[in-house]
């Protein structure tokens, strides 16, 4: 399966805007993307207290056998993920155009950042 994403740039020899195509081919090629795209510390951190609530709410439906609580995970992680790229990082978050890899990459962030582990971009 093929990936792209699109963005503009200025060409500086005639001063345009051109649209160019980038194609992630793998998680390897896509996650420094996905990192580009959460800069803000705050945005980084409504990811993380979404993944957290996921994972808590997760652990109480299975426990307390209140299995319809697993219908509004992804309503809880997107809802938080979504905010923090809206208030703080003012771009589209990467799931319209890449749900399974900015899946993936969401998690493996939070798990990093539960590891100490600095992310780069």
């Amino acid at each position: 399966m093929s990936l792209a994403h699109s963005w503009c740039i200025i060409d500086k020899c005639n001063n345009k805007k051109r649209l160019m195509k980038k194609t992630y081919n793998s998680f390897k090629e896509f996650f420094p993307y996905y990192l580009s795209q959460h800069q803000h510390p705050k945005c980084r951190a409504m990811h993380y207290i979404g993944s957290a609530l996921v994972i808590i709410v997760f652990i109480f439906s299975l426990l307390s056998h209140q299995l319809w609580y697993l219908w509004v995970l992804p309503v809880i992680g997107y809802s938080f993920a979504w905010l923090g790229h809206a208030l703080f990082e003012h771009n589209k978050p990467a799931t319209f155009q890449y749900p399974w890899f900015s899946l993936m990459a969401d998690w493996v962030m939070f798990f990093n950042f539960l590891r100490g582990k600095h992310q780069d971009s």
